[in-house]
């Protein structure tokens, strides 16, 4: 860890945040969860959804999961979108990741994610479930925060960290002051890879498919 975090101090980090209205998910996710249950899993977290719109995303704005070669002279889009998920266990910090969630439903992310984490709590991950990383997600909040500047994890160009969800007012389309439930978002992204114009397109739909997640439904193959 301290050579990647070396590393990334040579980076020249793009930071970009933003909130999500969670509202919608949050129903999404209680209708789904009997038939989560019947179909044996054990948890349905709202991770599973973020991941899978994150993946959704990426396959409309590809350099966000790219690499840059040593010499800086070349970029590579990768197929993959193995996302890594940051997980505090009782032997420290793993970070072990979803291999090609771009190819998962959203009940087969949550079965991966789910075996990861047991894993990991275990400390029984295996190599592969730490090699391969494309992008990584940290959900800081878990712990309290709201936001965050996440470190980029060298050779990966983006990172997310999530805030906790909570009841905030704010205004309704008519005016009106209202309940709703807010997680933050925050990326860092590497500046020589990624612009600005990137990371904020990337966000918003990122942030489409949270805040309408009927539509995940509707992009997935």
């Amino acid at each position: 860890m301290v050579q990647t975090m070396n590393q990334s101090l040579s980076i020249p980090h793009l930071g970009y945040c933003d909130e999500l209205h969670m509202d919608k998910l949050i129903h999404f996710r209680n209708s789904l969860k009997p038939t989560a249950d019947a179909r044996g899993l054990k948890k349905l977290s709202y991770m599973p959804f973020i991941i899978k719109a994150i993946s959704l995303a990426l396959k409309k704005y590809p350099v966000i999961n790219s690499r840059i070669n040593p010499d800086l002279t070349e970029i590579s889009l990768l197929a993959s979108h193995n996302i890594a998920i940051a997980v505090a266990t009782p032997f420290g910090l793993a970070v072990p990741n979803i291999k090609n969630v771009q190819d998962l439903s959203i009940f087969e992310v949550a079965e991966q994610l789910g075996m990861v984490i047991e894993k990991a709590n275990a400390n029984k991950l295996a190599p592969a479930d730490l090699a391969g990383s494309t992008f990584t997600l940290s959900n800081i909040g878990a712990i309290g925060g709201t936001y965050a500047s996440p470190v980029l994890v060298p050779p990966q160009v983006c990172i997310g960290a999530l805030g906790k969800v909570q009841k905030l007012p704010r205004f309704a389309p008519n005016g009106e002051v209202v309940p709703v439930q807010i997680m933050n978002i925050s990326w860092s992204a590497d500046h020589r890879v990624v612009d600005g114009a990137a990371i904020a397109n990337f966000s918003n739909l990122f942030k489409h498919y949270i805040e309408e997640p009927m539509s995940m439904l509707l992009d997935t193959k």
